[in-house]
């Protein structure tokens, strides 16, 4: 039975890949901060007391910033995958905070693979990881962008992604470690935090429909992007790293759609005219804009064997439906006025 240490669990792709690997029969280990409310919600679903003989989810207190809890939890767990998704990977808060930013996404990653350079020069045995990359670090390259096509970083997460994914290649190399860098375009899902600019439409268009709502305040309508859906880029994860040799493979749709075309369809499904509700926030706009991301995946296509499940039509109405529900959830406590029972709403 393989071990996977999954950094990051507790984030949306950390949450889709727990599930994926216990599907596939491994004992799934994961990292989580320490915080005074529970942040959880994702894999609650997936949890079992470790006192639970079945239990195959495990859960440990670490942090990206904290080398020592780093080598401690590799040590214990012994994993066979390392699945590096711990980061703080909102592009507009990263110029708010560019030195946390680099801390984690950065540093983070080179805490992380020094203490598996240890471990493995110590126990002899080989650990298979995957390094998180990101479409932002195209930045300001033209699409198509594939995995020869030129870094433009144009925001401190991009530049600290960046660092990471030459650190993967670097350590790689170095060292001949198994590293594989995934550069995943966006991809989304109805697990998606509410502050991205995907979950934050869906869910207005939710609170908007059934009264609760009024506005929807966005920044860039005509930045461009390849959405994905989550689910399927977890499986091109996992597949990267049963391979015989590491490499750097892009994971995306290859197609392109602008924040306007999503807003529209969004408001669509729930029968509401998005420009009557939409308004330009220019405090959304970014220092340093990144017009177009479309991803060429042929490479994943051919040598994982991997593509995309499910098409952009069918990821925005996953995501609505989903935010449609949780609105008539608060709608119904709002009439009740059940206060406690909407904050643990919002929380979720």
């Amino acid at each position: 039975m393989k071990k996977a240490l999954i950094t990051g669990i507790t984030g949306q792709d950390g949450a889709y890949l727990a599930d994926f690997l216990l599907r596939k029969g491994y004992t799934v280990h994961g990292i989580i901060r320490r915080a005074s409310t529970f942040n959880t919600d994702r894999i609650d679903n997936l949890y079992k007391d470790p006192h639970d003989p079945k239990a195959k989810l495990l859960l440990h207190y670490g942090d990206m910033t904290d080398g020592t809890s780093l080598r401690r939890i590799i040590e214990k767990v012994q994993p066979d995958e390392v699945y590096n998704l711990g980061a703080q990977s909102h592009v507009k808060v990263s110029f708010e905070q560019p030195e946390y930013t680099a801390d984690v996404v950065y540093m983070g990653a080179l805490r992380l693979l020094e203490a598996l350079r240890d471990y493995i020069e110590v126990s002899d045995l080989q650990v298979k990881v995957y390094q998180a990359g990101s479409s932002e670090m195209y930045g300001a390259s033209k699409p198509p962008q594939t995995e020869t096509t030129p870094f433009h970083p144009r925001s401190p997460y991009a530049v600290s992604k960046l660092a990471a994914h030459w650190l993967g290649v670097n350590y790689r190399e170095a060292y001949g470690m198994f590293i594989s860098n995934g550069i995943l375009f966006n991809h989304e899902s109805p697990m998606r935090g509410e502050t991205f600019v995907t979950r934050k439409i869906t869910r207005a268009v939710g609170r908007i429909k059934l009264g609760l709502q009024d506005k929807l305040y966005l920044g860039n309508l005509d930045a461009k992007r390849d959405w994905g859906f989550a689910g399927d880029y977890v499986e091109a994860m996992w597949l990267m790293l049963q391979e015989d040799e590491a490499d750097d493979f892009v994971v995306s749709t290859g197609e392109m759609h602008s924040v306007k075309e999503f807003a529209h369809m969004a408001f669509k499904l729930a029968e509401l005219d998005w420009e009557k509700y939409v308004e330009i926030d220019e405090r959304y706009f970014r220092p340093t804009e990144v017009d177009a991301l479309c991803g060429d995946s042929s490479k994943a296509r051919k040598q994982l064997d991997w593509a995309p499940k499910v098409d952009f039509p069918t990821l925005v109405k996953m995501m609505v439906d989903h935010d449609m529900e949780l609105a008539k959830q608060e709608a119904t406590l709002k009439a009740a006025g059940h206060e406690i029972g909407l904050r643990q709403l919002k929380q979720s």
